[in-house]
């Protein structure tokens, strides 16, 4: 599958409610839960006023035009803080386009520009069952700490 990657535009913010959506885990034979859920503030922190902050960085994924998967950072005080100085990831990729590469290439992508931003480190925050946790190990995010449903994960940048 060819895709090419990106910097989101500002006229494109608005799709990372969208992203935000796919990004929440479901686990085998769970209910998908309402649309809605992304108006809670602890996920509104994600995307509110996205590309007003110094440390907001967004990154999309095309195919055929169409944007398919995103990747954004800020720092924040999410599910995966760590400090103030640290952006936390959240990434995501419409269900027809996972498992071809695009999510891995956007996280390194994204990594690459924490690294020319001179940033220490990057955060995430990812259910212990998600399958998603092989792929954050083998770009460099280490286990430093878990609670009993997620790791919070970082990378080294320096």
């Amino acid at each position: 599958m060819e895709y090419i990657i990106r910097e989101i535009s500002e006229e494109e913010y608005d799709l990372l409610e969208d992203f935000l959506y796919e990004a929440i885990f479901i686990p085998e034979g769970a209910a998908s839960p309402p649309k809605t859920i992304t108006k809670k503030p602890e996920l509104q922190i994600y995307i509110t006023g996205f590309g007003k902050r110094e440390d907001d960085i967004g990154l999309v994924a095309e195919v055929d035009r169409k944007v398919v998967g995103a990747v954004w950072v800020r720092i924040m005080d999410d599910y995966g803080h760590i400090d103030d100085k640290t952006p936390s990831f959240a990434v995501s990729l419409y269900k027809a386009y996972r498992g071809a590469g695009i999510g891995t290439a956007l996280m390194e992508e994204m990594l690459c520009i924490l690294k020319r931003k001179r940033y220490n480190q990057a955060s995430l925050a990812v259910q212990k069952t998600n399958y998603a946790v092989n792929m954050y190990k083998k770009l460099g995010f280490e286990i430093v700490d878990e609670n009993d449903e997620e790791y919070i994960m970082v990378c080294r940048l320096q």
